[in-house]
């Protein structure tokens, strides 16, 4: 997820307040028909870690450790940067969480064993050799950027598939287009011409007020990997996402057909078995389906 806008948030009221966790159930009566069996069984295998930044403070740590069943430091884990490629210095931002230059605390957190898991490159090689990685991995960390074309690539890799099919304990930690590419239906702002692969489901330009006046962003929405049934907005009422702060927040998730979830810098979603619980130590709020 990237933002342009430099600009300081309005002060908003949190309903997710500090330190308060909340819980809804991930099926719900009228879930999206885009559910398969498959998905089903992926929520009983794979535990979710959604987060804006990664992991920011200790409630968000020890949910993660939880997760794991371990501590980091016995854990190994796999690092996707591919979202970040579309961007203008896209490989010096897929290189800077791992030379830890990038805030947001994820590969460089003391894991016993670190790889890189790059999703353009899974095509061409045997499916096996990269699934037997997955297979020994205890986490799949994966960096933001371009939530769609990090979605097209879920999708062209094979690893959505693996993934809804993997008999085996998996942690899949999010941070911010690695939040929003797993939902099923998912929206994004732009102020610029996409420069990846992926088919927006739909598009429009949208105004957001500001407290330096209005904003004018390329609003569009895009079907991801389909493992919640729930949208992410990331980055809630952080002053360098505009877009995502106070009511803009409740104008841009009217426009999601799905239930939002929106998660500021100190706030994670875990999912697992089909529930979903709130980490926070900073401020969220839950938008219901649009009627």
């Amino acid at each position: 997820m990237a933002r342009e806008s430099l600009l300081r948030c309005r002060p908003f009221r949190q309903d997710g307040a500090r330190g308060e966790s909340g819980r809804t159930p991930l099926f719900w009566s009228g879930s999206p028909l885009i559910y398969s069996i498959s998905a089903i069984i992926f929520v009983l295998m794979i535990k979710l870690l959604l987060t804006s930044s990664g992991i920011s403070n200790k409630s968000i740590g020890d949910t993660l450790e939880q997760l794991l069943g371990k501590p980091i430091s016995e854990s190994a884990a796999l690092f996707v940067p591919t979202g970040v490629y579309p961007f203008m210095g896209g490989p010096n931002y897929a290189w800077w969480p791992i030379a830890g230059k990038m805030k947001g605390a994820l590969v460089d957190l003391g894991w016993k064993t670190m790889g890189l898991l790059e999703l353009t490159a899974l095509p061409s090689i045997k499916k096996d050799i990269w699934v037997a990685a997955l297979e020994e991995a205890d986490a799949l960390l994966v960096w933001g950027g371009d939530p769609l074309y990090l979605a097209y690539w879920f999708e062209q890799s094979g690893l959505t598939a693996v993934l809804t099919s993997l008999n085996k304990d998996l942690v899949y930690v999010g941070v911010s287009a690695g939040s929003m590419a797993v939902n099923a239906v998912f929206g994004e702002t732009i102020s610029n011409p996409r420069g990846g692969s992926g088919t927006p489901l739909t598009m429009e330009n949208m105004t957001f007020n500001t407290v330096e006046g209005e904003i004018s962003k390329t609003f569009y929405t895009g079907k991801g990997a389909g493992l919640t049934d729930f949208a992410v907005i990331p980055h809630f009422n952080n002053p360098n996402f505009q877009d995502a702060c106070g009511l803009n927040a409740e104008k841009w998730a009217a426009k999601i057909p799905a239930a939002v979830y929106a998660i500021d810098e100190q706030t994670a979603i875990k999912v697992v078995a089909g529930q979903v619980e709130v980490v926070s130590e900073g401020q969220w709020k839950f938008f219901s389906k649009p009627a």
